[in-house]
């Protein structure tokens, strides 16, 4: 796994690179399917769909959930599928939720047949002005790090 960060403008960019020994279908299939998010989220988080039992990704949808933003701190988070290009890519934004910007990116690379290359490009803003920039030192950029680790490794466990 590869996984950076950069800062532009007061928005943070994460980007994992994971490369898999699946096919690009089998990866959309996964991935494409908000239930799977669960599976490949911190226990801890506590993750839970709220909107009820949702389809696989296409433009417009909203889903709501409920996640731990820290420990003992639930809160509700709502996204928006915003744009989907079937087995290459789709965008999921926040419309309520912790960040003041969240658009997270999902895009499937063919290698060849078997294997493929599974990119998440994160660009999130904090709120709070300077208090969002400490909390991104001091914890936010570690969180969403342990998170997108946690992520790689359960996705190992999964398809190999």
């Amino acid at each position: 796994m590869a996984l950076s960060f950069k800062s532009h403008s007061n928005i943070y960019t994460l980007k994992s690179v994971v490369e898999m020994p699946i096919s690009v279908s089998k990866a959309w299939t996964f991935f494409s399917s908000p239930e799977n998010l669960a599976k490949i989220t911190p226990p801890e988080m506590n993750f839970l769909i709220t909107s009820g039992k949702p389809k696989a990704v296409y433009a417009g949808q909203i889903i709501s959930y409920k996640v731990n933003v820290l420990k003992g701190i639930q809160i509700n988070w709502v996204t928006e599928i915003t744009f989907v290009d079937f087995e290459k890519y789709f965008v999921d934004e926040q419309r309520f939720g912790p960040y003041k910007m969240w658009h997270h990116e999902h895009v499937f690379e063919k290698i060849d047949d078997n294997n493929c290359k599974i990119i998440d490009i994160v660009s999130y803003k904090l709120p709070l002005g300077i208090i969002g920039r400490w909390s991104h030192k001091l914890f936010v950029k570690k969180q969403l790090k342990s998170i997108f680790e946690y992520r790689t490794e359960i996705m190992k466990n999964y398809f190999i």
